[in-house]
């Protein structure tokens, strides 16, 4: 029981960890607040989904271990639960760093924009439910580090 709340525990840790920040359209970090951003104009050309792959912080990584740890410690006796406790560990640390990159993965959209200067550029984000349309008279948004599209 102890260790099924423990699990859970870190289970919701490394959840809202992977929630902290999106990367959407709509979505700014508070230093972006008053900072001068370019903004070009542009029609969408193409809309694909694509997948923005999760989180690898080493919370899953060390949250796995630990609870793999404590599984394996309890498994055989003296040398026996020592060397399963490690093995537990190993095994968990593993586990955990792919269910936190499960857990945080995202829905993502590329949108590929001709801008009218002619230029055909590319730019990656969330999926904010934005459902651009080709054809669709868009914004491009850019600080020098982050790029967006916006209606």
């Amino acid at each position: 029981m102890r260790i099924l709340m423990i699990s859970l525990s870190l289970l919701a840790a490394v959840n809202v960890a992977g929630c902290a920040s999106g990367l959407g359209g709509g979505d700014y970090e508070r230093v972006e607040a008053r900072r001068v951003m370019s903004v070009r104009m542009g029609v969408v050309e193409s809309v694909r989904p694509v997948k923005l792959e999760g989180s690898n912080t080493p919370i899953g990584t060390i949250a796995g271990a630990a609870v793999g740890g404590i599984a394996g410690s309890t498994i055989g006796g003296g040398k026996g639960a020592s060397i399963a406790a490690v093995v537990g560990a190993v095994a968990g640390g593993i586990a955990g760093a792919a269910a936190e990159e499960g857990l945080t993965r995202k829905q993502g959209v590329e949108v590929t924009l001709k801008m009218d200067n002619g230029e055909l550029l590319a730019i990656v984000q969330e999926d904010g439910g934005e459902n651009f349309v080709p054809g669709e008279r868009v914004r491009m948004i850019q600080d020098g580090r982050n790029t967006r599209v916006t209606r």
